[in-house]
């Protein structure tokens, strides 16, 4: 915080007059009107208490040509947004001079006073310019409780998204393991549903941490030249087993020749699934969708519309806003948490984009999110592919795996899934279980939950490092953060590996695959 805005315990008012009585005087007359004030012996000591708070300066003109008074002119002129002190001048009777001008331009908040001037004139002068400063600190006060609202807000998006990922984990890869069984037809229903509403609530769950990322400034892009009809390509993949799931039909429109942006296409592909996403959730079933692109050279135009409700005209900037829904769609759609456009809006602007919702209203003539990107030249980078999947090959049937997780649900589904795929695994839920077992018969790979209470995947890391036998261990991170950071603090505890919960078994696969 500046020094000008320190919170005082009481707003006074320093003031520094040509001479001595004349502050004297000044200090009497304000003290009697109930006003504190306190008289300066130049201006340097007028920067030294401003450092303690001040209500107001009350100086004379000629103060202004002080050499002290450039200190207290920088000061003033590198307030905190919220403040803005006043300045009152008593100035010389029918002078204009330079010293004024120069203070009237370079400071905000500056009342010049002439005198001689009545006693009454300079109190209501005085209290008035303290009641301004009063509210100036108010404001602060309010902006402040809504600033730490705000990131406790964020802070508590983080932990919820966090912490909602350890129940998945065995919702998961019980459902792995399920999949891996004869069913019959009902059986199969079933299945199929719960394995796309927990890959729903791994995608919600996902955009809470995005969100809570780029609000704190965290997000990290990989920039390089995109083309967007792969990402487009990309985005429709991810979002077709929904707009199929609604009936919709799907028209899609773009050049042949490729449109390059400068940018992540992981996100892109992000931004423009959640749009797609959005308007089949929103759309009666059996509604028809768009997705187009075009571009004039400069700027890159990809255009998601549908014929669904509408968005009412008051909403159009609003639905951008966190936690913001329209409510007759919202019911439509069975509800959301309000976050995806908020995330495009995001990642579009960090692409130095911008997106707007264009609706006729609420009456039936749908809704066009034109999303538009500054092109750019060079060679193109294709999206990577998620690899097919794959089963375990024989290489990986001798590994020894240690599961140790203090969830034990998520650990025992875990290793029995890995069993069940011909894997030689043994679980602990404990840190010093671990390492009793490791005494017996050493793994091959161990996978460490990180966030165990007692001795925690970063303190059983070191303890097995630490241990010469232990040193082929390949040793495999389970983690509900996934921020570059996170893996970079895991991978200075010399993990091999960095998972997220809930597993990507897929993931996990290939790199048993890969190991010796």
């Amino acid at each position: 915080m500046n020094a000008v805005e320190a919170p005082p315990t009481d707003l006074r008012v320093l003031l520094r007059m040509v001479t001595a009585r004349d502050g004297a005087m000044a200090v009497r007359v304000l003290s009697q009107a109930g006003v504190a004030a306190k008289a300066c012996g130049d201006a340097a000591q007028i920067a030294r208490l401003m450092h303690e708070g001040a209500g107001a300066l009350l100086i004379a003109e000629e103060v202004l040509s002080d050499a002290g008074f450039a200190n207290v002119k920088q000061q003033l002129q590198t307030q905190e947004p919220w403040s803005d002190m006043p300045v009152l001048v008593l100035a010389r009777a029918g002078m204009d001079s330079l010293a004024i001008t120069d203070a009237l331009q370079e400071l905000a908040n500056v009342t010049v006073l002439e005198r001689p001037m009545r006693v009454s004139s300079l109190v209501s002068a005085t209290r008035s310019a303290l009641a301004a400063r009063q509210r100036q600190y108010q404001l602060r006060g309010t902006l402040t409780g809504l600033q730490e609202a705000d990131q406790r807000k964020t802070e508590f998006l983080a932990t919820l998204a966090h912490e909602l990922r350890n129940p998945l984990a065995p919702l998961r890869t019980g459902l792995e393991l399920l999949a891996k069984r004869n069913r019959d037809v009902e059986e199969d229903w079933i299945h199929s549903l719960m394995a796309r509403q927990v890959s729903h609530m791994v995608r919600l769950i996902d955009d809470l941490m995005e969100v809570s990322r780029i609000t704190r400034g965290k997000i990290e892009l990989q920039f390089a030249p995109v083309a967007l009809q792969d990402v487009l390509r990309h985005a429709v993949e991810l979002s077709l087993p929904l707009i199929e799931a609604h009936a919709h039909q799907l028209a899609v429109a773009v050049p042949d020749q490729p449109v390059v942006v400068h940018g992540d296409s992981i996100r892109l592909t992000q931004v423009f699934s959640n749009l797609l996403s959005n308007a089949a959730k929103y759309t009666p079933r059996g509604g028809q969708l768009a997705l187009s692109l075009t571009h004039d050279g400069a700027q890159a135009c990809v255009t998601v519309s549908d014929n669904g409700p509408g968005i009412p005209v008051h909403m159009r900037d609003a639905v951008f806003d966190i936690f913001v829904q329209v409510s007759d769609a919202s019911r439509a759609a069975q509800g959301g948490l309000g976050i995806g456009l908020t995330l495009v809006k995001s990642l579009v602007e960090l692409h130095g984009g911008t997106v707007k919702a264009d609706s006729a209203g609420l009456a039936g003539d749908g809704t066009r999110m034109v999303v538009h990107l500054p092109c750019a030249g060079g060679q193109v980078s294709l999206p990577q592919a998620s690899p097919p999947g794959e089963s375990l090959t024989s290489a990986a049937g001798h590994q020894h795996v240690l599961v140790v997780d203090d969830n034990e649900d998520a650990a025992d589904t875990l290793v029995v899934l890995l069993q069940t795929l011909g894997v030689d695994a043994t679980v602990a839920y404990s840190g010093a279980r671990a390492l009793q077992i490791m005494e017996e018969r050493a793994p091959t790979v161990a996978l460490l939950d990180i966030g165990m209470p007692g001795m925690d995947g970063f303190a059983l890391a070191e303890r097995i490092r630490g241990n010469p036998a232990w040193s082929p261990v390949t040793l495999v991170a389970l983690t509900g953060w996934a921020q570059k950071s996170d893996r970079e603090r895991t991978a200075a505890a010399r993990f091999d590996h960095h998972l997220v919960k809930p597993v990507d078994v897929g993931q996990l696969i290939r790199i048993l695959n890969g190991l010796p």
